[in-house]
């Protein structure tokens, strides 16, 4: 019975002596950990003091899982740009430095999920599985880090990828006046990669929730959620996740860009990005400048546009092909965001509200749009036809200006609008129905040859859907000559011209029966009464 007591002893005894080790091998580290107080909050922004280590666009910490970035570094204040609800904030409460700049999440996991600028799901598919995290802020790749863009991007639209090609690794503003179809432009794109190892980012920046929730609900229709990241900001959040919204949504396709993949990243819009910056930088006593923005503005959209290239086979051979949107206000492009933007990117697709009220969409007006670098981009059978159908709409578009005034016109004149105006019937596109390069080259030899110029125009939507179905008549070896830089031959012209000139037959006008000549009187009766 004595042996239990000892034995409980010696347990106690070396515990106790155990824990002495512990205590005595143990050295207290002291680290400093800086807190400071709210001094007032306002709308979206947080004055902050007593941080006096704080940097430049440190990521704070504030009561309830609320996070700011440092925005004003002042010498006894800190203006700070609130990333959520600062509703229940207020004076006198802590603010805690984390010491590291703002960062989402990226990776593969991403692909499929709705989420907002911190990287949090928004859809109901449980949490973000992310491969790690990456700054929203990052230099953007060097001069000699990139390489020449030479591969079209090809958007499905034959207006775009005909007349105003686009390639992949260059920045492409789409702007227009409200309602114009802006947005359908860019979602038909999205759509158009599937099945093309084509990366999708989306960025709805300072969007209604419907109209969020509509886009999405289009992509998970067409089977495009598959391979795009959608990235929301809504209207109601706090302008600080607006703005930072872009920012995050380019990291995450650049994640993808590094790897040698090719991404499409869309802001739509930054307009309303430009917005959110400007009401900070009002609220954070920054001086203003034109239009009440601040005197930097130019610089936050160049700095993020710039991340958009196409790397060189050293860094992977990746690109990144930005499609910013711009809102303009009553036509007026020269306004000074859409000027900014102009003056940024490598060109503009520009809706027309006129073309948009005749209905012809998409409303992109030709004569008034450009790309700088996709035409080195685009394939050789689409750049044999598309000088001579350029010049030939914009003839057209001229033309039928002094055709409204009812003035006389000769024979060649009528013939040139009558040819303008079924290429511009030609051009039309329902939204959410991306076409194939086979079909667009097919009906664009079409309309150089003059195939459709005895189609009726009230027929011409018909007719050319049945071009678009002989496409699939073309031999292989001419269809795989569409992919690569080699010139159609006049064999295979003239093959691709005889499928459309059979199919366009049926819509051929009749030629009307001459009536019967008269018979003439006979000799022996001609002079009788």
């Amino acid at each position: 019975m004595s042996a239990e007591p000892e034995s409980l002893q010696a347990v106690v005894e070396g515990v106790f002596s155990g824990i002495d080790r512990v205590r005595a091998a143990f050295t207290p580290r002291l680290a400093p950990h800086e807190v400071g107080t709210i001094s007032r909050v306002v709308t979206g922004v947080a004055i902050v003091s007593g941080l006096p280590g704080a940097g430049f666009e440190e990521l704070l910490e504030f009561p309830g899982g609320v996070f700011g970035i440092a925005f004003n570094v002042d010498e006894d204040e800190i203006g700070v740009v609130l990333l959520g609800d600062y509703s229940l904030l207020c004076a006198g409460d802590e603010v805690l430095r984390t010491g590291r700049v703002m960062d989402v999440a990226v990776g593969d996991g991403l692909l499929g999920r709705v989420i907002d600028p911190l990287g949090r799901a928004l859809d109901d598919s449980g949490p973000v599985a992310a491969d790690g995290r990456l700054p929203v802020e990052r230099p953007a790749a060097a001069i000699m880090d990139r390489a020449a863009v030479t591969v079209p991007l090809q958007t499905g639209l034959t207006v775009i990828d005909a007349l105003i090609p686009i390639g992949r690794g260059q920045r492409e503003l789409i702007l227009g006046d409200r309602r114009t179809g802006k947005t359908a432009i860019a979602i038909d794109t999205i759509v158009n990669q599937r099945g093309r190892n084509v990366v999708c980012v989306y960025c709805a920046i300072a969007q209604r929730a419907s109209a969020v929730a509509k886009v999405v609900a289009g992509l998970r229709e067409k089977g495009a959620m598959d391979y795009t990241v959608v990235v929301v900001a809504e209207g109601d959040d706090a302008p600080g996740l607006c703005y930072v919204a872009p920012y995050a949504a380019t990291s995450i396709a650049e994640h993808f860009m590094e790897r040698g993949r090719d991404v499409v990243i869309v802001y739509d819009d930054l307009t309303h990005h430009a917005r959110a910056y400007r009401e900070l930088s009002l609220l954070l006593r920054r001086p203003p400048g034109r239009e009440a923005f601040p005197g930097d503005i130019f610089y936050i959209h160049s700095r993020m546009l710039e991340r958009a290239t196409h790397l060189g086979k050293e860094r992977g051979g990746g690109s990144l092909t930005a499609l910013p949107i711009i809102e303009t206000e009553a036509q007026d492009i020269s306004a000074y965001i859409p000027t900014n933007l102009i003056s940024i990117t490598d060109g503009q697709i520009y809706l027309s509200p006129s073309l948009f009220e005749l209905g012809v969409l998409p409303a992109v007006d030709v004569g008034k749009s450009v790309s700088r670098v996709g035409g080195g981009a685009q394939r050789a059978p689409y750049r044999a036809v598309a000088g001579d159908l350029k010049l030939a709409y914009a003839q057209f578009e001229e033309l039928e200006t002094f055709a409204r005034f009812g003035a006389r016109l000769d024979e060649g004149t009528r013939k040139v609008i009558d040819h303008g105006r079924r290429i511009r019937a030609c051009l039309k596109q329902p939204e959410m129905s991306p076409v194939s390069e086979a079909a667009q080259i097919t009906v664009l030899l079409a309309l150089t040859a003059g195939l459709f110029d005895a189609v009726p125009l009230d027929r011409m939507a018909e007719a050319g859907g049945a071009v678009h179905g002989a496409a699939a008549r073309i031999p292989a070896e001419i269809c795989a000559r569409f992919d690569t830089a080699d010139k159609l031959d006049d064999a295979d012209r003239k093959a691709v011209i005889d499928i459309a000139r059979g199919a366009l037959a049926p819509f051929q006008p009749k030629p009307e029966a001459k009536p019967a000549p008269a018979p003439k009187p006979d000799a022996k009766t001609k002079g009788n009464p």
